[in-house]
């Protein structure tokens, strides 16, 4: 007798004979061709619950079309009002579900999710248990009496979540203005410079929107759980309410699950840092010691410690990066190593200059081109070395300036160093003067030489020296070079300066006149300053001993 249903039940399913055979036939080619392709899975669902999903021809019939009749069947089946005993029966196409004994549809071997781990027992079991909850849930449906207890548990409901989402519209209003004024009485206490560094006004806006963002989230997470309480609570709509419910426990399952496997993983990456620090820490005191000049180290000196730490440190940090990379959560996945990728993109795109110019401040520093406290000429920016950063260079020059060069730059240019070939601290001093060729010059170097000798600042050893640098058409060039001690960055200025006064007098002293002649005669008075006229007005002479003496 079963056999015979199961036959009938098939014929049934092959009608028309003619599109089922060509179907089965074109199956039967694609098959031999080694060209067949899977078809579309479909799903079998009863009262909006699924019951189960088929994935397999079954004689030239698809599972769309297998599905939908199987639907028919079991409304049909169920519409005569039987008691809806779910039952399976074994067969060599598959297992047969029946329903009061008589046939619903077919699961076959091919229809268990192979790539997911399905087994044709466990889909059977699956499908059966589904179909019973499907047919429970049919009856329910027409009981009229669960009916109206679920719409009264969803009127209550309903009365509740209004009430909730009346009290966070009214809790944020309060805490608006709550916040705003804890806010502002904290903010008006942070200051720069003497400022506030927060309005009232950015800090009423950003209470607004932060109470804000708060409440919407309290809103939509109530509406959630209505909207899945109210959809459980009938037999139609409550795959839909499940669905709601299984979803918010199983991101809250993957979230928690995700911070619970990335524990340990975690725990080794921070056990990285925790040894990086204790490295850093260990080791910068020898580095501020050898700075501090209380530890001599043959191969590092002072000037060099400070940028060797920094140095040092940044080697140790990236390489716990990248040690503890692997252990960090979410670094396997593609969307940390797509981010990694475009950072790395942005850095080498963006960066090069950066880049170069780290790499110049660090020529600069280990090739001691310039040092800190140096006098040092770039281009034609003159002054003393005050800070030699990774980035740039800055440099005071004496005269009320302070000039930020970029150490790429120094690298392409010409540097002089005037504090580099000197005796101890300090620096080079020199100026150039023409005088003609009428005067002796063993005369010219002399007053040079004194000149240099009444500068304060100018030291006596090494002594001043005069060179003849040029002999020029119509003016012999001296340069003279001698050795001067800051005390601050200033004084270079401030010494050349009283060297040049003090040239001029010795020369006027003397009657040597200062010119470099592009003449066709000598004038008929020599260019020269007299004695009583140094301090014509509005010139004041230095008072010493009460009187009026020229320098």
């Amino acid at each position: 007798m079963l056999a015979l249903m199961l036959m009938l039940a098939l014929l049934a399913m092959l009608m028309p004979l003619g599109a089922a055979a060509q179907q089965a036939a074109a199956d039967t080619q694609a098959t031999a061709d080694g060209s067949a392709r899977a078809p579309e899975p479909a799903r079998i669902t009863l009262l909006n619950r699924r019951i189960a999903t088929l994935r397999a021809n079954f004689l030239g019939v698809s599972p769309t079309d297998r599905a939908r009749r199987a639907e028919e069947v079991m409304r049909e089946e169920l519409s005569r009002g039987g008691p809806g005993t779910v039952g399976t029966i074994d067969e060599p196409q598959g297992t047969v579900i029946t329903i009061d004994g008589a046939f619903a549809f077919l699961l076959t071997k091919a229809d268990a999710d192979a790539v997911g781990g399905q087994t044709p027992a466990a889909q059977v079991a699956a499908t059966r248990s589904a179909l019973e909850r499907a047919i429970a849930e049919t009856r329910e449906a027409r009981d009229k009496t669960r009916l109206l207890s679920g719409a009264i548990h969803s009127l209550i409901a309903t009365a509740l979540f209004i009430a909730l989402a009346w009290g966070v519209l009214w809790l944020r209003h309060r805490l608006v203005r709550k916040m705003t004024r804890l806010l502002s009485a904290k903010a008006s206490g942070v200051k720069l410079a003497g400022l506030p560094m927060f309005h009232f006004s950015r800090v009423y806006e950003f209470s607004r929107a932060l109470v804000r963002f708060l409440a919407w989230l309290a809103l939509a997470l109530l509406s959630y759980e209505w909207l899945a309480y109210v959809f459980t609570r009938f037999p139609v709509t409550r795959p839909w309410g499940e669905h709601l419910g299984s979803f918010v426990v199983g991101v809250a399952h993957r979230i928690g699950g995700g911070i619970v496997d990335a524990l340990p993983d975690l725990c080794v990456a921070l056990v990285i840092f925790a040894l990086a620090r204790g490295v850093v820490l260990l080791v910068r005191p020898v580095f501020e010691r050898i700075e501090q000049g209380r530890l001599q180290v043959g191969w590092l000196d002072a000037d060099l410690a400070g940028p060797s730490r920094r140095l040092f440190e940044i080697v140790v940090w990236l390489f716990a990066i990248a040690m503890a990379y692997p252990y960090l959560p979410g670094a396997q996945s593609d969307a940390f190593k797509g981010i990694s990728v475009l950072v790395g993109l942005m850095v080498t795109l963006g960066g090069s200059s950066l880049v170069g110019q780290a790499a110049s401040g660090l020529i600069l520093m280990y090739s001691r081109t310039v040092r800190v406290g140096e006098y040092v000429r770039i281009q034609d920016q003159e002054g003393t070395v005050v800070q030699l950063g990774t980035f740039t260079t800055t440099i005071r020059t004496g005269l009320g300036e302070e000039i930020t060069l970029p150490n790429g730059v120094i690298m392409g240019a010409v540097t002089k160093n005037y504090s580099r070939a000197v005796q101890g601290k300090g620096y080079i001093l020199d100026t150039v003067m023409t005088i003609g060729y009428d005067a002796p010059w063993r005369q010219v170097q002399a007053m040079m030489i004194e000149g240099a000798r009444r500068t304060p600042g100018v030291l006596s050893e090494p002594e001043p020296r005069v060179f003849q640098t040029a002999l020029s058409d119509f003016y012999v060039e001296y340069r003279l070079v001698c050795q001067a001690v800051p005390e601050r960055p200033r004084p270079r200025a401030d010494v050349l300066a009283a060297l040049h006064a003090n040239l001029l007098d010795v020369f006027n002293e003397h009657g040597v006149q200062i010119m470099s002649p592009h003449y066709r005669a000598d004038p008929p008075d020599p260019k020269v300053v007299a004695p009583q006229n140094w301090w014509m007005a509005p010139a004041q002479p230095p008072q010493q001993d009460g009187k009026d003496k020229p320098a």
